[in-house]
């Protein structure tokens, strides 16, 4: 397959098969340098599926070309972190465990410490520094997770549903925020979401997923009646067409007791 110099990311017939069942079947997609890309689809399309290929945390067949093929720094933002509450380590101490030689127990050093500052203060949280890991809200982890993928200087930052798990208007800051980060540090972003409001006001590129891609674009390109009752069935259509989802901010395609399962 041609290079593409303008591309960070290029899906080249990807698949995955897991105990016989297709997950992802010949996905063919671009992902814009500088872009703000969001995967949409209903649950089980393979979105997750597609990002842990991405991270070569599940095996594929195809091929996935990273920056024209000299590869990108990458930072991750997980939708959760499966942490103990019950741990005492503070945030401060929590961002310095990969950076700093000696063990936490002696103590945070100067440069971790000024370092896990300013990570934190570019995500707006510099007050959580001092507040234990296990205290912290679902928004609040948010960021703390944003600084830690930070910490990589990446070119390219992935994130699975940022926004799960926080309001209506938490999850609008957040996104702000990506939008600011993304344009002052020069990153391409590809992320999960189900919010088509989000998608619409935040996104720069589309990929609709349903194992394969049904379409790829600019959001007011491609969220439209056809694209989204092809993705979610007739009932999306219908809304879409009637209320012109994509001007309505907070529009979820995921029921709130529904979730997508890990590796789907």
């Amino acid at each position: 397959m041609e290079q593409n110099n303008d591309a960070a990311i290029v899906f080249d017939h990807v698949s995955v098969t897991r105990s016989g069942l297709s997950i992802l079947d010949q996905v063919n997609a671009t992902v814009p340098r500088g872009s703000c890309t969001v995967l949409i689809g209903p649950n089980g399309a393979g979105k997750t599926t597609l990002l842990l290929a991405l991270l070569g945390e599940v095996g594929y067949r195809g091929s996935i070309t990273l920056g024209g093929g000299r590869g990108l720094r990458i930072g991750y933002v997980p939708q959760k972190l499966a942490l103990d509450r019950g741990m005492p380590f503070t945030v401060a101490e929590f961002l310095s465990m990969g950076v700093q030689k000696r063990p936490l127990w002696l103590g945070i050093s100067r440069t971790a410490g000024k370092q896990a500052l300013a990570l934190l203060d570019m995500v707006h949280a510099a007050h959580l520094i001092r507040r234990r890991v296990g205290t912290l809200s679902g928004g609040e982890m948010q960021r703390v997770l944003l600084a830690l993928a930070l910490q990589q200087n990446p070119e390219l930052l992935v994130l699975d549903e940022p926004s799960a798990g926080v309001d209506f208007e938490g999850g609008r800051l957040f996104c702000e925020l990506l939008d600011d980060l993304r344009k002052s540090q020069g990153f391409t972003q590809i992320m999960v979401s189900h919010d088509l409001g989000m998608v619409a006001h935040h996104a720069t590129c589309v990929i609709c997923l349903k194992r394969r891609v049904i379409a790829q674009g600019p959001p007011d390109k491609v969220l439209n009646g056809d694209v989204l009752q092809a993705l979610f069935g007739m009932h999306m259509g219908l809304i879409c067409a009637q209320d012109h989802t994509h001007s309505m901010p907070g529009t979820s395609v995921a029921e709130p007791s529904s979730r997508e399962h890990r590796h789907a």
